[in-house]
């Protein structure tokens, strides 16, 4: 792949200029797409590079957001620790908050591993309405992004320029420890862990080590997240920030070193559009990673390197021409099925149901139509596209296997 670190720095160019590019909602979502990255980064690291599946990476990325709001209140953006460099003591606190989950996490693999993220990271979310002085109640903890260096950080640009700083430098550092002779024994824990400890490594300590790094990078991550807010609740520990992270990491691919920053990036986006659109955007988002891990198990960016580093030059543009016409078929089909999902979820509304009285149904407005519940048309249309969209993609891959056969 020859054009990815064209690719690469054209990416770095347009988000140096996106603040000039796009409104300040936009902009604000671009923070968070950010922040969502680098947390993706961090678990990819030990659940792709390590092998090791946690559902209570939230832990580290809500110390690490308090601790950047504490250190805010006790320096004021000044001193030893200037706002620039806050993010350097949610790093610390979730390095050391890593270090003493992984040494009892890591004691287990597997399932058992996942289950004791999962109850470390439910143990601190239930001590946190209780832990006032630390975690402040349902209030939470709030504070003010000080000036320092000359910069005041009062504007959201000012925050954005620091987000990307610390989100590229933090991807940077993983790419190069991924390079390291730590970085590839990582790998081995993947892929034999008995196998390591056959030839002599420590394969606990070196768990413990990479468990504690990716809470490191959780926690610079959610320092970033309350400094954008300028305040931090024990919200960010519950279980769905956990959640959204193993999600949006796996659609991207975490066997690809940026496969979780994208799918991180791009789910976050997609949440942030859509939630404006509809009430079940967090359906949507359920139905992708399905459709995801059954059709492409490697996640979109896993799928597509996989495909560009088997194919010569013509194989390629062949490969992505047939796959623009599947999708362009898939899209009939999501069409038909977002029309029905729409259609059902303004049915069965309680809203909808209130105004219906003896019998008399309303029509249901959806893309700027009014529609009869009760009338074929509607429910013709949702099913036929779906049906059409779903002939076609058969079609299409149908014809692809012969071509490739007839090549054979």
């Amino acid at each position: 792949m020859k054009f990815a670190p064209l690719l690469l720095l054209a990416t770095v160019a347009l988000l140096i200029a996106l603040p000039w590019l796009v409104s300040g909602s936009m902009l604000n979502a671009a923070v968070q797409m950010l922040i969502a990255a680098l947390f993706a980064m961090a678990f990819g690291l030990l659940c792709g590079q390590a092998g090791m599946l946690s559902f209570g990476h939230a832990a580290y990325f809500g110390v690490g957001a308090f601790a950047a709001v504490h250190a805010m209140n006790a320096f004021g953006g000044a001193g030893l620790l200037p706002t620039p460099l806050l993010p350097l003591v949610g790093g610390a606190t979730g390095l050391i908050s890593g270090l003493v989950a992984g040494y009892f996490s890591t004691k287990r693999t597997g399932v058992y591993f996942a289950m004791i993220t999962l109850a470390l990271a439910e143990l601190l979310h239930a001590l946190a309405s209780h832990l006032k002085a630390v975690f402040g109640g349902e209030a939470g903890v709030s504070s003010f992004r000080m000036p320092a260096w000359g910069i005041g950080f009062g504007s959201l640009t000012d925050v954005y320029f620091l987000t990307l700083v610390w989100t590229l430098l933090c991807i940077g550092l993983l790419y190069l420890f991924s390079k390291t002779p730590l970085g590839r024994i990582t790998l081995g824990l993947r892929e034999n862990a008995h196998r390591l400890r056959f030839l002599g490594y420590n394969t606990h300590a070196l768990g413990t080590l990479i468990f504690a790094i990716s809470a490191m990078f959780a926690g610079i991550a959610g320092a970033l997240q309350s400094m954008n807010i300028e305040a931090a609740n024990y919200v960010v520990l519950e279980s769905h920030i956990s959640t959204a992270v193993v999600l949006n990491s796996f659609i991207g691919g975490v066997r690809v070193f940026l496969g979780p920053a994208i799918g991180g990036a791009v789910m976050t986006f997609f949440g942030y559009v859509t939630s404006d659109l509809t009430r079940v955007w967090l359906l949507y988002q359920g139905i992708i990673f399905v459709l995801v891990m059954m059709f492409l198990p490697r996640g979109l960016v896993g799928e597509l390197v996989e495909r560009l580093r088997h194919r010569s030059g013509q194989g390629v543009a062949r490969s992505l021409g047939a796959t623009l016409l599947r999708l362009l078929c898939l899209a009939v089909a999501a069409a038909g099925a977002v029309f029905l999902i729409e259609f059902l979820q303004r049915f069965l509304s309680s809203e909808y149901r209130a105004g219906v009285s003896e019998g008399n149904w309303p029509a249901i407005s959806l893309f700027s139509y009014d529609w009869a519940p009760l009338s074929v048309l509607p429910w013709a249309v949702g099913l036929g596209l779906f049906g059409l969209g779903i002939a076609l993609v058969v079609t299409v891959n149908r014809r692809v296997a012969d071509r490739q056969e007839a090549q054979a």
